[in-house]
C-alpha cells in the first residue's frame, strides 16, 4: 500500500468517528431485546442473525428471509439447539453454501459453565440445512471461540479465551492444514493484556475490525494491512458510554454494521459509514433484493 492509500484510509476512519452511526434494524426485527451479528446471503434474501437477552448471557440463533419485500419475523432455523442451549454469531461462506455459528450444544456442564465453539452447517437444497459439525482441534478448545469469520482461502478468522494468548482474550486465525487445522494467534499488534475477542475482515483483507475491552467497555478497533501485518488505526468510537459487538464489514470495505444499546429497545443494530461514497445497496434492501432462481425441472 502507498503512503497516500494509507494517509486515505485514516482520513477515512477520522470520517467515521465525525459521522453518526443510524439505526438499522429492521422493524420485523426489533424486540426489547438483544439483537446483533447479523450474516446476509449472497443473494441478500435470508438474513441469520442472534438475540440475547438484556443481560447479554443467553443467545439464540435466529432465521430471516425476505418475503413480500420486507424482512420476516425472526424464527429459529431448522437445526437450532433447544433454548436452553445458547447459540451465536452466525456466518455465511462466501458462496452461501455453509454457515458457521458458535454454539454450547454437547458441553454437559450448566449453562453458566459451558463453552461455546465453532460448528457449521452445510446447505442441502433451497432454505434446508444439513446436521450441524463441531469443528475439530485445535480451532475449538476448552475455553470459549466467538465470532468465526470465513475467509476466501478458507481460513477463519475468530475470538478466543483460551490460554497462552497475550491477554483476557485474542484474536487467532485458523488455516486448513493436510486435511486438518493450523492455528495462528493475530499477535502483539492486534492483541493486548486486555480482551479482544471479535473480529471481522473485508473482502480484499485489507481491513480488519477488532471489537476489544480495553478497560472501558467493548469499542471498534480498526487495523489495516501493511507490509505483511496489522497496523492500528484511530479507535471507532460511534458511542463511548455503551458497548459495540458483532462487527460487519460491507463488501465494498466502506460499510460496518456493528450493535449497540439502543435505550429501550435493548440492543440494535446500527450502521457506519467508513468511508465516502459507499454502496448503499449494503446491506441488503430486501424490497429490492434479487427473486431467487427458478429450479429447473428434473426427475428425481
Amino acid at each position: 500500500m502507498t503512503g497516500l492509500r494509507w494517509l486515505l484510509v485514516a482520513l477515512a476512519i477520522d470520517v467515521a468517528n465525525a459521522a453518526e452511526a443510524v439505526s438499522w434494524t429492521p422493524s420485523t426485527l426489533s424486540t426489547d431485546q438483544y439483537e446483533s451479528s447479523p450474516t446476509f446471503s449472497p443473494d441478500g434474501r435470508q438474513m441469520f442473525l442472534f438475540r440475547g437477552d438484556r443481560p447479554f448471557r443467553q443467545y439464540e440463533l435466529l432465521y430471516s428471509q425476505c418475503v413480500d419485500g420486507q424482512w420476516s419475523a425472526a424464527i429459529r432455523p431448522e437445526f437450532a439447539a433447544p433454548p436452553t442451549v445458547d447459540e451465536a454469531d452466525p456466518a455465511f461462506s462466501a458462496d452461501g453454501q455453509r454457515l458457521y455459528f458458535v454454539s454450547t450444544r454437547g458441553d454437559p456442564r450448566p449453562r453458566e459453565q459451558a463453552d461455546l465453539d465453532i460448528w457449521y452447517v452445510d446447505r442441502r437444497e433451497g432454505d434446508r440445512w444439513g446436521d450441524p459439525v463441531q469443528l475439530p482441534e485445535p480451532v475449538n478448545s476448552p475455553a470459549s471461540e466467538l465470532l468465526p469469520r470465513p475467509q476466501p482461502d478458507g481460513s477463519i478468522v475468530f475470538g478466543s479465551d483460551r490460554p497462552g494468548g497475550f491477554g483476557e482474550s485474542d484474536i487467532y486465525r485458523a488455516y486448513p492444514v493436510d486435511g486438518g487445522w493450523r492455528v495462528e494467534n493475530l499477535g502483539a499488534g492486534v492483541n493486548t493484556k486486555f480482551s479482544e475477542y471479535e473480529a471481522d475482515v473485508s473482502r480484499d483483507g485489507q481491513l480488519m475490525v477488532v471489537v476489544a475491552d480495553r478497560g472501558d467497555r467493548s469499542h471498534l478497533y480498526p487495523f489495516q494491512f501493511e507490509h505483511g501485518e496489522w497496523i492500528a488505526q484511530p479507535r471507532i468510537v460511534p458511542k463511548l458510554d455503551v458497548f459495540q459487538v458483532g462487527p460487519l464489514i460491507s463488501p465494498d470495505g466502506r460499510r460496518l454494521l456493528f450493535a449497540q444499546a439502543n435505550g429501550e429497545r435493548s440492543g440494535e443494530l446500527f450502521l457506519l459509514d467508513l468511508a465516502a461514497n459507499p454502496n448503499r445497496s449494503w446491506p441488503p434492501d430486501c424490497r429490492e433484493a434479487k427473486a431467487p432462481r427458478k429450479a429447473s425441472a428434473q426427475n428425481d
